[in-house]
């Protein structure tokens, strides 16, 4: 059997959200924009009522295309607080359009928003060795420096625990225990 974080439990759909994405480096535009857009409606919640609703999440917000949620109007905001497959939190809902703003002006201020972000760590994932769940924190100081910086730039729902749950899920830091399966396999891409 193998080795796993202790977060991820036995729930099958945590263990795949485990094995296959959590801590691999995600360079791909709409791929940070819809970790953006979940972490931001993960806010006071478990990651797993998000990724039990990661479909209506899609689907709600054309499939994480930023360029189309940053149109939506405040009669498809009324819609999407009707939608069942979302966190129908209005300021959550209201963060994601104007989230999608904010990420587009980054692409056009740095060429993408992932030049952007991966600026933060000179664009190599920071790799931590922690040998226990309560050693990992909930943030860093790198983490409010660049939640500060998003806050800046218009992003709503970015804290500093945001943020990093953000950095550890597209890559940018390795949080995975080093008895776990994943630990080497994510320090190796």
């Amino acid at each position: 059997m193998k080795t796993r974080c202790s977060w991820c439990g036995d729930n099958p759909l945590y263990m795949e959200y485990h094995d296959l994405e959590w801590g691999v480096p995600v360079h791909d535009e709409r791929k940070l924009f819809e970790f953006i857009l979940l972490e931001g409606a993960q806010a006071g919640l478990s990651w797993l009522t998000i990724l039990k609703r990661r479909e209506g999440y899609r689907r709600a917000f054309a499939d994480f295309d930023p360029e189309v949620v940053a149109t939506y109007s405040e009669k498809k905001l009324e819609q999407l607080l009707e939608d069942p497959g979302i966190i129908r939190n209005r300021l959550k809902v209201a963060s994601a359009v104007s989230n999608a703003k904010a990420f587009l002006k980054v692409q056009e201020d740095f060429g993408s928003f992932d030049k952007y972000i991966w600026s933060f760590v000179d664009g190599q994932a920071i790799q931590n060795a922690f040998r226990s769940m309560e050693e990992l924190p909930a943030k860093t100081a790198l983490s409010e420096a660049i939640s500060k910086d998003l806050k800046r730039r218009g992003f709503r729902f970015v804290g500093p625990t945001i943020v990093y749950a953000h950095m550890q899920a597209t890559g940018m830091v390795n949080d995975h225990l080093v008895d776990c399966f994943r630990h080497r396999q994510v320090q190796a891409l």
